[in-house]
């Protein structure tokens, strides 16, 4: 892998989720000295929100639920380039959904971090890197 692959991570908020995803990618990839090879980034929906040049500029736009996946789609232009898909179509436990931790205390947040993790080694395999 020589070119730079570009991922933007997409939750609500961009609050837990997509952060979250965001950061735990960053570290995958760090460990494996992909690093150099990736540009990674987050936002939300309704926060920093994602515009139509993010569908230009990434190649890839990984949102966290059904929701976050038809406003994308809604906005994103036809001739655009980046493919917008739910995070979790890469879980190996098949959990495509990657639900809001807020309100589910610390278990939430180690769901999720698990989640996320096998999501980001799924992801990668994907691209035919591991």
């Amino acid at each position: 892998m020589t070119e730079i692959t570009s991922v933007l991570f997409v939750c609500l908020g961009n609050i837990c989720r997509s952060p979250m995803a965001e950061a735990v990618f960053q570290s995958v990839i760090d460990k494996r000295n992909y690093s150099s090879n990736f540009r990674v980034d987050s936002a939300g929906t309704a926060d920093y929100h994602v515009c139509k040049q993010d569908f230009y500029e990434f190649d890839y736009i990984l949102c966290m639920d059904e929701s976050n996946l038809q406003d994308l789609r809604s906005i994103q232009p036809a001739n655009s380039k980046a493919v917008v898909k739910l995070f979790g179509k890469y879980d190996s436990e098949k959990d495509e959904i990657i639900r809001d931790p807020y309100y589910g205390g610390v278990d939430g947040f180690d769901y999720n971090f698990a989640q996320v993790t096998r999501c980001s080694h799924g992801f990668l395999k994907s691209l035919s890197i591991v």
